[in-house]
């Protein structure tokens, strides 16, 4: 069994040796750059720790999880110039660092640069594999579209905003474990056990952002307060914060979310205020266990040893800081 670091470095081999087309080098540079900065290859290394799981040949499913690697920073390329934002884990933007034109089409580059990596999957998993990756490549998008409408909108339902960020986060890694279970050989039944963990994974993971944005420490995860506030993003704390409050403050929040108040450091102050009188983080925290317990109830139910479960049980233990 191969350990998170071994196939992270896997990944990052991988993604270092990809071969391009180099007629336009200012096409390409800004591919490399995005993909030489990091990041956990969180995606990627669950696809290879779920092929694991059925097979100890992963050479298969390398260059699949490579191409969910790149797929996922093509996204993040152009998030970053939606969402204006200067800094991606600590480095300028591609659109910062050239212009948005250039974030525009190295980003288009990174999504056939994906395809080409998911092509050299195995024959007889190919195409099945390719299904699972386009399904969500295009549930993420839908994703990213309601996130945007809801930007604009009054109010956000609870189940809106959960449907959002299970297209937009959750199936992304919920199809990473999938593809490497079907190139591992697993039967259908334990590939789709592993979508569904994976999905409340990724739901339990973007919900503890989430919080981490309103109650998280700068010092340790690396974000600015209150970014997602200043950005007038529905996130679940201010979800749950509208369903609890009374009359006068769901106004307040919405004035607060209308761009009236100029000062973002005020704005901050004030919703965080309303957030704790609510009792908002408790409610957040409660959504997060829910969906981390259902998520590893469906992982019990995968039939393989337990032994062989351990280093996934580990990482996804990490991801919503708890050990399991």
């Amino acid at each position: 069994m191969y350990n998170h670091s071994e196939l992270k470095v896997l990944v990052d081999k991988a993604l270092m040796n990809l071969s391009y087309n180099t007629e336009a080098p200012r096409l390409i540079d800004p591919v490399r750059y995005i993909l030489s900065i990091g990041g956990k290859r969180l995606r990627p290394v669950l696809t290879l720790m779920a092929c694991n799981l059925f097979n100890d040949r992963i050479n298969d499913a390398v260059m699949p999880a490579a191409g969910i690697e790149v797929f996922h920073n093509f996204t993040l390329v152009h998030d970053d110039i939606m969402d204006q934002a200067s800094l991606r884990r600590g480095l300028a933007t591609i659109h910062s660092k050239w212009n948005v034109n250039q974030a525009i089409l190295s980003g288009d580059v990174m999504a056939f640069i994906s395809n080409e990596c998911f092509l050299q999957a195995p024959a007889e998993s190919m195409i099945k594999v390719f299904r699972v990756f386009n399904k969500a490549a295009v549930e993420v998008c839908v994703g990213q579209q309601l996130d945007m409408d809801y930007e604009k909108a009054v109010i956000v339902t609870h189940d809106e905003y959960l449907r959002m960020i299970e297209l937009k986060t959750a199936v992304l890694i919920a199809a990473s474990l999938k593809i490497g279970a079907i190139i591992g050989g697993s039967d259908d039944k334990d590939a789709d056990l592993l979508f569904d963990f994976g999905r409340n994974l990724g739901l339990a993971f973007q919900i503890q952002d989430d919080m981490l944005d309103v109650w998280g420490d700068t010092k340790i995860f690396g974000k600015k307060q209150g970014g997602d506030i200043t950005a007038n993003k529905k996130t679940l704390p201010l979800v749950k914060a509208m369903e609890k409050a009374s009359t006068a403050q769901r106004k307040e929040l919405q004035e607060l979310f209308s761009g009236n108040e100029t000062d973002p450091e005020i704005k901050i102050k004030k919703t965080i205020s309303l957030f704790d009188e609510l009792g908002v983080k408790s409610a957040t925290e409660s959504l997060i266990r829910e969906y981390i317990n259902k998520a590893f109830v469906l992982f019990q139910k995968v039939s393989v040893d337990e032994k062989r479960k351990s280093e996934l049980t580990t990482l996804a233990g990490s991801l919503i800081g708890r050990e399991y």
